[in-house]
């Protein structure tokens, strides 16, 4: 068995289900979130398991409940309703999709047309499109940008959701290049680096395997992107699993070499169930590609109070190390803690 490193969770997803898991922790059930914290059913189901409400309007929200809203980001005036609602709201966008919001306010500003490549629906192409609507054109495809009403050919610039898979990003850029000589692009591509090094990492395995299996669900956008980077590959069978019992183990009855990557929302312990089904006789290779280090702290919202939940949490345990028994951890170590065993100590 090949198995991709890096793989599962990204800075992002780890920041945003930590911090999910601080308000489990700290206010009684409901905890209402607008969205899903992030596209991976099992983790869906593992906080609704601990009493977490996912709405999709903040209509839904009752008055003064605690909401957290969800990694992909939200429209403005969504974070502006949550908070008129008048409860603890902790805003868990990624710090990387924040950065796409704050460029296509400064173009929009700047009079640009701006071409969103990204996916029509989902939660983080809408939440940047609302950023600057009358600016904006979403663009699927190569094509839509010659079909993209654009105000002034000398002033566009082009943003891209950033869980796109790396060759549908290139193909529309060249497009909008060919067709704006003068196109704006930022220094650094939109694209999540957490995205683009799982890709990378699935491309060294997949064209060594007879199979490859991608963990995550069907609504995860930078998942489908590895889907179709292992297709594209060329490797013969390709499955996308959201757990071990999704197997299809027939269709690997043939398979020497058998590749594993996960999304960047699926949970490590996926991973390892589906390696301890399939028990390779041969064990395991892990292929590294390269070394994630990038920490994103706590929501500010939730940053600030870190230190308030610990002195309460001390003196709720007898003067203990900060929330060590009671709740788990120090609030305040955040960055020692593993947002795969947060989640699974929450579950039991």
């Amino acid at each position: 068995m090949l198995l991709a490193r890096p793989r599962g969770f990204c800075a992002g997803v780890e920041m945003a289900i930590k911090a999910l898991a601080w308000m489990v922790r700290v206010f009684e059930p409901p905890v209402y979130c607008y969205h899903e914290i992030v596209h991976n059913r099992l983790v869906v189901e593992r906080f609704r398991n601990l009493g977490v409400v996912f709405v999709d309007s903040i209509d839904d929200l009752p008055d003064g409940a605690p909401v957290m809203l969800s990694a992909h980001g939200s429209a403005p005036h969504v974070v502006a309703a949550a908070r008129h609602r008048g409860g603890f709201v902790v805003d868990a966008v990624c710090p990387l999709v924040t950065k796409v919001h704050h460029e296509a306010r400064v173009r929009a500003g700047k009079g640009y047309t701006i071409l969103y490549v990204g996916h029509a629906g989902h939660d983080e192409a809408v939440g940047t499109l609302a950023e600057a609507p009358a600016a904006m054109r979403l663009v699927e495809h190569e094509h839509d940008v010659d079909d993209a009403a654009v105000d002034d050919p000398t002033k566009v610039a082009v943003l891209a959701q950033t869980t796109l898979a790396l060759g549908d990003w290139k193909g529309v850029v060249e497009r909008a290049r060919a067709r704006y000589p003068d196109l704006w692009t930022a220094t650094r591509d939109d694209l999540c680096f957490a995205t683009t090094n799982r890709q990378a990492a699935l491309t060294a395995i997949a064209s060594r395997a007879d199979a490859v299996l991608v963990i995550g669900s069907a609504n995860s956008s930078n998942t489908l992107a590895l889907e179709k980077v292992a297709r594209n590959v060329g490797c013969p069978v390709v499955q996308r699993i959201n757990g071990v019992e999704e197997l299809d183990e027939a269709a690997l009855a043939g398979a020497r070499i058998v590749g594993v990557t996960a999304g960047a929302s699926a949970p490590e312990d996926v991973v390892q169930a589906v390696i301890a089904r399939l028990a390779p006789r041969s064990g395991v290779e892990e292929v590294d590609v390269t070394d994630e280090e990038e920490y994103f702290p706590p929501p500010r919202t939730l940053r600030e109070v870190m230190p308030v939940l610990d002195a309460v949490a001390a003196l709720a345990t007898g003067g203990s190390p900060p929330a060590a028994a009671a709740l788990g951890g120090s609030f305040s170590a955040d960055r020692a803690v593993n947002a795969s065993e947060t989640l699974a100590a929450l579950n039991g």
